[in-house]
């Protein structure tokens, strides 16, 4: 229903180089209700389209100028009026009419009529090509949409593109779930800020004695497996991964994600850590190198937020913390995991732990209380 009072309300341009035809077809489609509009020649019924955008026009073929078929090439040689329906009206039924029509297609007319015109065929005809009319704009508007959202989904699609390669930076630093919850939650969550955490601080015993002997490849095969192992481990216990240098690793545990009993799950990855090291360990003594694992692990609160340079950033712990992760790791001797007073405090009943202090530990002024983890209870 909608087409057809579309179709009947279209705007028509009639073109003639007689005055008297003009005005006669304009009447006759204006008592039909549609909005019409003449011009005399081809050259003002070009400016006539381009100011109106009429639905459909009827156009004699035999003008001065500008005569049908050239009108009818120039609005189908241009994008905006290529698919504009054109009537082409010729005065003879004969021989040279036949001649007219064919001459008429190869320009790109729609349709004809024959002078002198007959009212019912006019109508007909021209229902017909406004309900064509109808349908090209609908698939124009169709097209015109899609290419909006086209653009709109190429700019969500950028948009998507820039979290990921966001949240692909967020995992160099953290475990996918702590990823997510930043890129969810926004930077705000990396400001600089105090927090109580439990630092875990790993190092290869008989590293530096291996790296004098072996050739680099065979250092480099040694990283990549024990990078490998440590990796998977501490993306299991969704450690945050704070840096990594040569044989050095440190983690910590409960920013930028609250994690509850963080001391207690510091301790069994650090124990599965070493656990996943022993068949690394093995084979690199059947080639003839002792290398082990220390590891340890203190609690408190420390400084923790990104750190760096706009090409390179890092989320960093600052403070005595994880200092003292450090320090009672190399106190550790190969398979040992050493722990301070906060976290043996903290671990309570769930891991069973003999003390081996205090410690004389470089940078503290003071004795630090240690205990050695003998494992879970």
């Amino acid at each position: 229903m909608a087409s057809i009072v579309a179709a009947r309300r279209g705007r028509i341009l009639v073109v003639d180089d007689q005055r008297a035809n003009v005005e006669m077809l304009s009447e006759l489609l204006r008592s039909r209700g549609y909005l019409v509009d003449g011009a005399y020649d081809g050259e003002s019924a070009l400016l006539k389209v381009a100011e109106m955008k009429p639905d459909l026009v009827i156009c004699d073929i035999r003008m001065p100028g500008i005569d049908g078929y050239e009108l009818t090439q120039r609005l189908r040689g241009d994008p905006a009026t290529e698919l504009l329906p054109v009537v082409l009206v010729t005065s003879l039924e004969d021989r040279d009419g036949h001649d007219e029509r064919i001459k008429g297609i190869e320009s790109g007319a729609d349709d004809f009529l024959t002078k002198p015109v007959r009212y019912a065929e006019l109508f007909a005809r021209v229902r017909s090509l406004l309900r064509v009319k109808v349908l090209q704009d609908e698939v124009r508007r169709q097209a015109t949409e899609l290419r909006e959202w086209n653009e709109r989904l190429e700019e969500r699609v950028k948009e998507q593109v820039t979290a990921i390669d966001r949240l692909a930076k967020m995992k160099r630093f953290f475990s996918p779930p702590v990823a997510d919850a930043i890129i969810a939650g926004g930077v705000e969550m990396l400001e600089p800020h105090r927090r109580e955490i439990t630092a875990v601080f790993l190092d290869l015993r008989g590293f530096t004695a291996f790296t004098d002997r072996a050739d680099p490849d065979r250092v480099m095969d040694l990283l990549t497996d024990y990078h490998q192992a440590m990796g998977n481990l501490v993306e299991r216990y969704g450690g945050t991964l704070e840096h990594f240098a040569g044989d050095g690793v440190m983690i910590f545990f409960n920013d930028p994600i609250p994690v509850e009993r963080s001391a207690v799950k510091a301790v069994r990855m650090a124990m599965d850590l070493q656990q996943a090291f022993v068949p690394i360990a093995q084979a690199w003594e059947r080639r003839g190198h002792d290398v082990t694992l220390g590891v340890g692990i203190a609690q408190g609160e420390a400084t923790l937020g990104v750190i760096g340079f706009e090409q390179r950033w890092e989320y960093a712990a600052i403070g005595a913390v994880p200092n003292l992760a450090a320090r009672l790791c190399g106190q550790a001797s190969g398979g040992e995991i050493l722990i301070d007073a906060a976290t043996c405090a903290n671990v309570g009943d769930a891991v069973e732990a003999e003390a081996v202090g205090p410690l004389q530990l470089r940078g503290f002024t003071q004795p630090i209380r240690a205990f050695r983890v003998k494992g879970m209870k």
